[in-house]
């Protein structure tokens, strides 16, 4: 199977919609606010997408898997008010526009140039277990960087976290929230790599 990477920009307007059809699907719990349904997620999403961001694995020109790569101040959402109105109604758009703002966007206190945030990687159902968001990873850890991280990983999602401990990571820090039993789990993990800690085989 052929994995390809480019970046959603160089993919072009014609897959905003089939890469946050991508996202919306592997983070549709998380996103579950704003719909249930992930047509109208995608649909949602698709606008406010900062394309030059997201870096994309394709299979046979389908998009597999998606991660959004970000340095410094960089946002990777840019979301239109009225855009989500049109798609999730007056009311829910207008919190929708809020909560995307206070939630996924807005940089974190150690955000600096040289170190590289990692987010939203996620693989298409059905391309899962292929070895397409190990491609993906591998492609962007070439990319010119002092230090990479990866923010808030849920405790449960064990096949993100063997990936990434498999490609160097290691655990920087452990948040752990109020709720668990009612949220499904216990903590968010984040995970860091600097240059010089890379496995030189992976």
């Amino acid at each position: 199977m052929k994995i390809e990477i480019m970046r959603a920009d160089q993919l072009g307007e014609e897959y905003r919609h089939r890469i946050a059809d991508v996202l919306v699907r592997g983070f549709a719990e998380d996103f579950v606010f704003f719909s249930k349904d992930v047509a109208v997620l995608a649909d949602a999403f698709a606008s406010m997408l900062i394309l030059e961001r997201f870096h994309v694995a394709l299979v046979e020109s389908e998009p597999a898997a998606v991660a959004v790569v970000t340095e410094g101040r960089q946002e990777c959402f840019e979301p239109d008010r009225r855009k989500l109105q049109r798609v999730l109604g007056t009311v829910h758009g207008m919190i929708s526009d809020r909560i995307i703002r206070s939630q996924f966007m807005g940089t974190y206190s150690d955000a600096r140039e040289g170190l590289t945030e990692i987010a939203f990687v996620t693989t298409a159902p059905r391309f899962q277990g292929k070895g397409v968001a190990t491609a993906l990873m591998r492609h962007v850890l070439e990319l010119p960087s002092d230090e990479f991280i990866l923010r808030d990983i849920k405790d449960t999602n064990i096949p993100a976290l063997r990936l990434y401990a498999k490609l160097g990571f290691t655990e920087v820090a452990r948040r752990r929230i109020r709720y668990a039993k009612r949220a499904g789990f216990s903590a968010y993990i984040s995970m860091g790599l600097a240059r010089g800690d890379r496995l030189t085989t992976l």
